[in-house]
């Protein structure tokens, strides 16, 4: 027991130094404010999460290829 253990240990350890950087933003923001929605919503604070998480990603990515795409068509000086 005690090896099996060590050994699921040991691959976690090793599967979370192997993965890549996590893009989340705009995900922990649109979460929290998803969950506190979600809440007073019938109690789907999971579900409001979920939601959130997605909804402030989209906008955060759609933010930063509005900014690329101004920064794309600014003279340069």
């Amino acid at each position: 027991m005690k090896k099996t253990l060590a050994v699921v240990c040991a691959v976690a350890a090793l599967s979370f130094a192997a993965a890549p950087e996590a893009q989340a933003r705009g995900c922990i923001k649109g979460a929290f404010l998803g969950a506190i929605a979600g809440h007073y919503m019938h109690h789907h604070a999971v579900l409001g999460a979920m939601a959130g998480c997605a909804i402030g990603h989209h906008v955060a990515a759609k933010n930063d290829r509005d900014v690329r795409a101004a920064a794309a068509h600014r003279p340069h000086n």
